[in-house]
């Protein structure tokens, strides 16, 4: 299945939101097209930034129509499976790095009720990942280290896309998270990514609609 076959969904970075202005910065990513919302959860400890927690994501669930795409980046993700699975998450990602067993992690996740995701961090091996894909629902692909938004993507990681699509279910979903701009998405969906979260590129566009439908219109075209 190619690009072109593949449909694409968008999902646009909170972290990159007017948290002051939240509800409206949530509706005008939806208004702009978003297929769903995806919110970084940091815990200061497996990542060095603090975010937000289940009371904000419940905050979220609540002002939000489309499905709330929830990346842990957290140290103990099982500790606050709980929580976030209460607070509305429907897509739920936790990291290999942080787990002894990542198909009892996902079997816990998809128990709870959400869909199961599993995450690598730029410089981890997929290997883990590659032996629990019949265990998920997403696979998302760090191409920036996690923490902090507006870094620059990390190329070398696009194989990793191209591995998980090539090993994976044809209905894996496979997000790619990090530097996400026209080009970038271009080479990942080529790869076989069909998620693109973007949160700088969108959020700080004058117009989200039109830059986001640059984003889906990139992923149309092949990679140069």
């Amino acid at each position: 299945m190619t690009s072109v076959d593949r449909r694409i969904e968008v999902a646009p970075s909170l972290l990159a939101a007017d948290f002051g202005r939240l509800a409206d910065e949530i509706k005008r990513a939806e208004d702009a097209g978003a297929d769903r919302l995806h919110v970084d959860v940091m815990d200061g400890h497996f990542v060095p930034n603090i975010t937000i927690g289940p009371f904000i994501v419940e905050a979220i669930k609540r002002n939000a129509s489309v499905p709330l795409d929830v990346h842990l980046m957290i140290a103990d993700p099982m500790a606050y499976l709980g929580p976030f699975a209460d607070a509305g998450a429907d897509y739920l990602t936790f990291h290999q790095e942080v787990v002894d067993d990542p198909r009892e992690t996902a079997d816990a996740f998809r128990a709870k009720g959400v869909h199961p995701g599993i995450s690598a961090n730029p410089e981890t091996s997929v290997e883990m990942v590659l032996e629990v894909l019949d265990a998920v629902d997403q696979v998302l692909i760090m191409t920036v280290h996690p923490g902090f938004g507006g870094q620059e993507f990390i190329t070398e990681n696009v194989d990793k896309v191209r591995r998980v699509r090539e090993a994976g279910r044809p209905e894996l979903h496979i997000a790619v998270d990090g530097g996400i701009n026209e080009e970038t998405a271009r080479v990942v969906c080529s790869a076989g990514a069909d998620v693109l979260v973007a949160g700088t590129f969108l959020f700080k566009s004058d117009d989200m609609a039109a830059t986001l439908a640059r984003l889906r219109r990139a992923c149309a075209l092949p990679a140069k």
